[in-house]
């Protein structure tokens, strides 16, 4: 490494632990990671004393079951960010079957109610799925009519659609997830980006400056694929480069939310996801 090249990367690892420093992600996780033995209250406080600051919920159609989980969220200071949706892989809004649209719409309906309850400001959906019976085509036409005719409420309820990349055969690559989502030209209707599901066949750093600024949230979790095996791993023992990944987010400007999705566990546990997550965020 010659002088030159020293400076231009100190100067950029600078420049990263400035932004880390002035603008850090907010860490979240997804509820199911917290103890089902608890109550709500307990689940929202443990999450807290272990060092996260949000929560990502799932669909409730129970109403009291919802309100407990809002007094919860008061109580603990765990501010619930994101609702996941939960009825778009047994009824995605990109099937032939109307019955089955009609179940998905009503899910994304409820979520967004749920999301207007909780102050959340997404809703996570996975738009479509692409399979025997639904070319990739269909998947897309059939999904973007149908996320159009939500946009409404979303807009009513102020909560924006968060569109994920996920494993279901459908928007695989960043080009594609972009133009997906510009052609809604609507504020309501975002990206919830994914930084482990890309890794089978991209790098998410890459991912991250395609998308942008159309990045509303993001899911954290690791990953490898070695010798014909795929395997969701501990935090910072897979193959992603999470300094690249943090260097990418600084790049775009993203100051937003930062959640886990991976499994759960005790207090134990959940502190030392807790550090490692740290290291990650801090571009170690």
């Amino acid at each position: 490494m010659n002088r030159r090249t020293f400076l231009a990367a100190s100067t950029g690892a600078a420049a990263f632990s400035a932004w880390a420093a002035a603008a850090p992600l907010k860490k979240g996780l997804v509820a199911g990671m917290l103890p089902k033995s608890l109550d709500w209250t307990g689940r929202f406080k443990l999450a807290r004393d272990v060092g996260f600051e949000e929560v990502e919920c799932y669909t409730t159609t129970d109403e009291r079951e919802a309100q407990e989980i809002r007094k919860a969220s008061a109580a603990s200071g765990l501010r619930i960010h994101s609702v996941m949706n939960q009825a778009h892989w047994k009824y995605p809004l990109s099937s032939a079957d109307p019955a089955v649209v009609a179940e998905s719409m009503k899910g994304m309906q409820a979520s967004l109610h749920n999301a207007h309850l909780w102050g959340s400001a997404t809703v996570l959906l996975v738009p479509a799925v692409v399979n025997a019976e639904t070319s990739y085509r269909d998947a897309w036409t059939r999904s973007q009519q149908q996320i159009r005719k939500l946009i409404p409420l979303a807009q009513k309820l102020k909560v924006v659609i968060a569109v994920e990349n996920v494993w279901n055969k459908f928007l695989l690559s960043p080009l594609e997830f972009a133009r997906y989502v510009d052609e809604f030209k609507s504020p309501w209707v975002q990206a919830y980006f994914d930084v482990g599901n890309v890794v089978l066949f991209g790098f998410p750093q890459d991912w991250i400056r395609t998308l942008g600024k159309r990045i509303a949230k993001v899911h954290i979790k690791d990953f490898k694929f070695e010798k014909g095996r795929t395997e969701w791993t501990a935090l910072r023992e897979g193959q992603i480069a999470w300094p690249e990944v943090m260097k990418a987010f600084a790049d775009i400007g993203y100051k937003g939310s930062a959640t886990l999705e991976i499994p759960g566990g005790d207090e134990a546990y959940l502190r030392e996801v807790n550090r490692r997550f740290d290291l990650i965020l801090s571009g170690a």
